[in-house]
């Protein structure tokens, strides 16, 4: 018996065939989406979607089995990718190699633009950087330290993607701030503001960068991937950000605009996802605490 599981979630039979197709591909534990991404599709169902979870069991990241039950993405109208650090069988990155490249809708969020670790020489490599580049808008460098202050990008407000969305104050997320480096001919929704502990050239596995103490940078963008296909990115995804509902509605929305599909309204009702409480018990010696 093969140990992943595949959510289908669906709406009345009657209107199944009427209704654009979302695949939710979660292949990562790292800020707990498979307690977020089921209820967005639960959310995403009332506007009339019909949505299909694929939801490894373990972590994905460290198992050699990867992600089964990809070949879903044959029958997707929009995938959704909460991915990070996978050395998916070729197989298994083929079925999203094939749907990226056929040009079709993406969604990706936050750690998505560091989807997969395939070693230095693998033929596969390539991806490392290059779904996070290619398919999303920006790979991943680094990211800052404590919350992100975000607002409404300038000349962005007033944009339907945004409908529903309260453009006024700036919201605090609890995750850290990304840096980015998206195309020029990307439309960005958000932008964010947070703080490093460091300061000066900075280098890790990604490359050698300049860190300053206060950073602003692209959070929420569209674009249109090498493949011709319409991504919505978002490197905001911590398990708390989905408890806002501003940001479930911003999400909900752009979904609908990757697949092509008509913004709700902006008195649509939409609901915070309540952030997974973090699991109890004694720190083991020399544990480190979790990653932010």
């Amino acid at each position: 018996m093969q140990k992943w599981i595949l959510l289908i979630l669906l709406s009345p039979l009657g209107s199944l065939f009427a209704q654009p197709h979302a695949v939710f591909v979660i292949g990562t534990p790292h800020y707990n989406p498979g307690s977020t991404m089921p209820p967005l599709a639960k959310q995403l169902e009332r506007f009339g979607f019909r949505t299909t979870v694929v939801l490894p069991e373990g972590n994905p990241e460290k198992n050699p089995k990867g992600i089964p039950g990809l070949e879903v993405l044959r029958e997707a109208d929009v995938a959704i990718f909460f991915l990070r650090f996978l050395t998916l069988p070729e197989e298994q990155l083929q079925h999203i190699r094939d749907y990226v490249e056929a040009g079709k809708p993406v969604v990706g969020f936050r750690t998505s633009t560091h989807a997969f670790r395939y070693p230095q020489g693998h033929p596969l490599e390539k991806w490392n950087n290059g779904f996070g580049r290619d398919v999303l808008g920006t790979a991943y460098s680094l990211h800052l330290a404590g919350q992100t202050e975000v607002r409404v990008a300038p000349g962005a407000k007033g944009h339907p993607v945004l409908a529903g969305y309260d453009q006024g104050d700036p919201v605090l997320d609890p995750g850290t701030l990304y840096l980015s480096d998206i195309p020029a001919d990307a439309t960005v929704l958000l932008r964010g503001t947070g703080k490093s502990k460091k300061n000066g050239e900075v280098k890790n596995m990604f490359g050698t960068f300049q860190v300053e103490p206060v950073m602003t940078d692209d959070v929420v963008w569209l674009w249109k991937n090498a493949w011709g296909g319409r991504v919505f990115s978002s490197s905001i995804g911590h398990a708390g950000s989905f408890a806002n509902p501003r940001f479930v509605r911003l999400f909900i929305n752009g979904i609908h605009w990757a697949a092509g599909e008509a913004i709700p309204p902006a008195d649509a009702r939409v609901e915070g996802i309540p952030a997974p409480a973090r699991e109890k018990g004694p720190k083991k010696r020399g544990e480190k605490p979790p990653r932010k």
